[in-house]
């Protein structure tokens, strides 16, 4: 009686094979531990933006309810200014505001309102004060997409040029204001 022959890969002997079948998915395994470890390290709030350095988006938006100026792309050019992305029902937008009124003490900042009901975002700006140069109401949101917005509160730094400088995801803090902002101002300003 004959026995069939073991077919075998040209090449490579059956140890061998196994050997190189266990060592794939444990080297799989491990370039993924990896890149899991180096994100652990990232900061989730600096996520990078495409539009950094690049002119803001072309955009005119209506004043907020019962504010007299809109706000468009061509108000953010011959000066730096920032560009503040809130909304009335944004719990970290109020717990960053009286930062954004300390910034309007140093630059213009200019209100974006991010699909906000008309009379909430009026009365919000007339109870917690309007820091803002000029505010426009996104009422859609299509705006706010095109300047890559994630969520609320963002805030925007421009330079002289109407280019996005930085942007900072989230609500400002005493030290980004200290440590980030102000000093990227000040130094875009000279």
């Amino acid at each position: 009686m004959n026995m069939p022959e073991a077919q075998s890969t040209p090449g490579i002997q059956a140890p061998e094979r196994r050997r190189f079948a266990v060592a794939i998915p444990l080297l799989v395994f491990v370039a993924l531990v990896v890149m899991f470890a180096i994100g652990l390290t990232r900061n989730p709030r600096e996520v990078p933006s495409p539009l950094i350095g690049k002119p803001v988006p072309r955009f005119s938006l209506p004043p907020v309810q019962g504010r007299p100026l809109g706000f468009s792309d061509q108000d953010l050019k011959g000066q730096v200014s920032v560009v503040n992305v809130f909304a009335s029902w944004c719990i970290p937008c109020r717990q960053e505001h009286p930062l954004i009124q300390r910034l309007a003490r140093e630059v213009p900042v200019y209100g974006l309102n991010y699909k906000d009901q008309p009379q909430d975002a009026a009365r919000w700006l007339y109870e917690l004060g309007d820091p803002y140069t000029r505010t426009g109401a996104d009422l859609d949101g299509r705006v706010a997409i095109d300047w890559g917005v994630y969520g609320v509160p963002e805030t925007f730094v421009i330079d002289r040029e109407g280019r996005i400088a930085y942007k900072q995801i989230g609500p400002i803090t005493p030290g980004i204001l200290e440590e980030k902002l102000l000093p990227l101002i000040r130094q875009l300003q000279r």
